[in-house]
């Protein structure tokens, strides 16, 4: 199966939590979306232990891809906000164009983040 990587995610595994690692580890495939590698970019240059994070960092992108933005995941993203906003359940910019990569890509997200359930055609693991 594969998985695709949110930042909170990304989080509990560098801090070695149990069951984020062993979803990590159960993975065939590992994802990550350039948005969420933003994201933790930042909180790596707000961290205390900066190099150690840029290190650990470096060595997961060597086993997981980067899902980038494309025309396809822009029409995805469109799609995905106009249905939220029809049901009156958005959700926060950045989480909308990884949920579009997640149903672009047809893999589940790992996250501790409710809010992806309230998008269709897209299932979240927790841990």
């Amino acid at each position: 199966m594969g998985l695709i990587l949110d930042t909170n995610a990304l989080s509990a595994i560098a801090e070695g939590e149990g069951g984020a690692a062993k979803e990590f580890f159960r993975a065939r495939r590992l994802a990550i979306p350039v948005i969420v590698l933003g994201e933790y970019h930042f909180g790596i240059g707000q961290s205390q232990h900066k190099r150690k994070y840029e290190r650990w960092l470096e060595e997961l992108l060597a086993v997981c891809s980067v899902l980038e933005v494309n025309e396809d995941t822009a029409v995805a993203y469109a799609e995905l906000r106009t249905e939220l906003k029809a049901a009156g359940t958005p959700i926060p910019s950045n989480d909308a164009w990884i949920a579009a990569l997640c149903r672009q890509h047809a893999l589940p997200i790992l996250s501790r983040d409710r809010h992806f359930d309230l998008v269709k055609g897209l299932r979240r693991l927790d841990w």
